[in-house]
């Protein structure tokens, strides 16, 4: 095993076309990106880049038509929930079962016993602003609490990685902000590896260890940007804001490069 091949995600060279009623579609073309043990990793991009289809490579859920990609030193080949859980901006959430229940599914999948998947589910739900709502249903709940609910029932896996897809979008600001500075502490106190797609600047500078730009479809790496700022970060300093209006450069050119494409 290379020294490569030993960190959590190894992308390499990876594309995947899909084929639509127009023809086929090159969403992302020759990827590669390794993330090493413990970082975060924000995917950053104009609409339509393929962030989210890099995301659900990672995942196991989408293969690549070309390259690879290699999960704690083997090779991918589908779904591998001992290693990976994902969220996504769609809570997804079963109606017929509490909010304690939905953050317990896939512990109950894994075989724990009740007792032990009410006491992680409730460990969860306290610090997300829930205690109180562990026995209300989906439809008792706000979109936001919902989001929460779906945050918790991946982070109840306790994976070695956490894919994250736009996981606060639905959420309001202040809300958002608060989520993003408790996945701040719960990634210091677990060292997950997390991927996090997300269209914010904000959000990608506040979280971040590096950010992977990328460009317009089809989605490759533009920039991969280090962010060497201490946690918890001032997001009203000097340093934020020149990285800030780099960021927005990137994007900015990606996203007219866009939309003069598509003219």
């Amino acid at each position: 095993m290379t020294a490569a091949e030993a960190a959590p995600i190894v992308v390499e060279g990876v594309s995947k076309r899909y084929q639509t009623p127009s023809g086929a579609v090159t969403a992302v073309d020759g990827v590669s990106l390794t993330v090493r043990p413990g970082e975060f990793v924000s995917l950053l991009g104009p609409s339509g880049c393929g962030k989210s289809t890099v995301l659900l490579m990672i995942g196991g859920l989408v293969r690549p038509d070309t390259g690879r990609i290699v999960i704690e030193g083997e090779p991918s080949s589908g779904p591998n929930p001992k290693k990976v859980a994902l969220a996504f901006q769609d809570p997804g959430l079963f109606p017929w079962r509490t909010a304690l229940d939905n953050v317990g599914f896939g512990l109950e999948l894994q075989g724990l016993p009740a007792a032990r998947r009410r006491e992680i589910a409730l460990g969860l739900l306290e610090p997300m602003g829930l205690k109180g709502f562990e026995a209300k249903f989906p439809r008792e709940l706000s979109g936001g609490m919902r989001q929460r609910v779906a945050i918790a029932r991946a982070l109840a896996l306790d994976t070695p990685i956490l894919l994250m897809d736009e996981p606060f979008g639905a959420l309001d600001e202040q809300t958002r902000l608060l989520m993003g500075e408790w996945l701040v502490g719960v990634r210091r106190r677990t060292r997950r590896t997390i991927v996090f797609v997300t269209h914010s600047l904000q959000e990608a500078i506040a979280l971040s260890d590096r950010i992977v730009v990328m460009t317009a479809r089809p989605g490759r790496v533009k920039d991969v940007i280090e962010v060497p700022l201490p946690f918890p970060r001032d997001l009203g300093s000097p340093e934020v804001a020149d990285l800030r209006a780099k960021l927005w450069g990137q994007v900015r050119e990606e996203s007219l490069r866009a939309m003069e494409s598509s003219a």
